[in-house]
């Protein structure tokens, strides 16, 4: 029997425990928070009072930690495409309107908050060129993505498994670098997102968890084609206006490593912890081909921290049409 045809057997026995998914990791909406809850009220009379003091607060962030807030907000909005990629996975039916399309558009709606908050702090803040934001945005949502997983589920799981650990940890240290800074109430929404990732992240690997029960040598299989070719990030095609695709991308990750957001040692911690968190040396019932992938999986990191300990970053950082130097300081 054809793989694929495997895989939609196995995403059509899961199916039966998504709503218990969706109990577990998600939360309802009347329950959860809302951009609102952390911005200044405008229906009160002291609204720009407040916005004046989020503005002052804001003038101490650096330059590089604006670029890196501001490329955070713009992979959050662009979650189109990330919904639409996740829709057409093998075993995700939104037409039937399946257990698995279900999942997706209640996570796409807990996702959804984030780049709303950031996006609306941003414009108070008035330290940022938000038509300039705006045309990133719509560009990357134009140009779309390729992260390399096809419709393959096994893939697409490990990939959301690894990018919303990967989030977690960039939105936790903006809060973090945010409250050294004083801005305590930045700090409390990147904080607030940084939990929803966590959160995902451990539905996601405890879909691959279920899988490895059922299907151990494909999902090795698929754990080892993503780790081989590298997990790119969703706005890997990251352009400014007037742009073509190029090095934007990397010179915003350049800038997220100088001021420690999301480093090339990060990358590698998350492997290892997809690795201790799935078992892998403990998965049983695999093929030669699988036992090969498991042995190169736990040589990775290893040979990975070992790259990453030669990065050498640029020391001149890129100014971006989003934040003028003069801007942040």
């Amino acid at each position: 029997m054809p793989q694929k045809n495997i895989r939609l057997e196995v995403m059509q026995f899961l199916e039966k425990k998504v709503d218990g998914f969706v109990d577990q990791f998600l939360i309802p909406v009347e329950q959860i928070w809302q951009p609102s809850d952390f911005l200044p009220n405008s229906e009160n009379e002291n609204f720009f009072e407040e916005v004046r003091e989020l503005r002052e607060i804001a003038k101490d962030l650096p330059y590089d930690f604006w670029v890196v807030l501001v490329g955070d907000t713009i992979t959050e909005e662009a979650l189109p495409t990330y919904e639409s990629w996740l829709m057409d996975v093998e075993g995700i039916d939104n037409v039937e309107r399946n257990g698995w399309s279900k999942w997706v558009r209640q996570w796409t709606g807990e996702e959804n908050r984030h780049g709303d908050l950031l996006n609306k702090y941003l414009y108070l803040s008035g330290r940022v060129n938000m038509r300039e934001v705006e045309m990133t945005t719509q560009h990357l949502i134009t140009d779309g993505f390729d992260i390399g997983t096809g419709r393959d589920p096994y893939k697409n799981f490990v990939y959301t498994s690894f990018q919303e650990l990967a989030t977690y940890i960039s939105h936790n240290r903006v809060s973090q670098i945010a409250k050294q800074y004083g801005d305590k109430k930045l700090s409390k929404m990147c904080k607030m997102i940084a939990g929803d990732e966590m959160r995902h992240h451990h539905a996601y690997s405890e879909f691959v968890n279920q899988i490895f029960k059922v299907d151990p040598s494909q999902m090795m299989m698929a754990f080892h084609d993503m780790m081989k070719n590298k997990i790119v990030m969703p706005a890997v095609f990251l352009r400014e206006s007037g742009e073509k695709i190029s090095t934007a991308f990397e010179e915003f990750s350049n800038s997220a490593q100088k001021i420690g957001v999301y480093t090339a040692a990060d990358y590698v911690d998350i492997m290892q912890k997809l690795i201790e968190k799935w078992e892998i040396d403990k998965i049983g019932n695999l093929t030669a081909e699988a036992e090969k992938a498991r042995d190169y999986l736990m040589k990775l990191p290893a040979r990975m921290a070992k790259v990453s300990e030669r990065l050498v970053l640029p020391e001149e950082t890129k100014i971006f049409k989003w934040v003028e130097p003069a801007l942040a300081r």
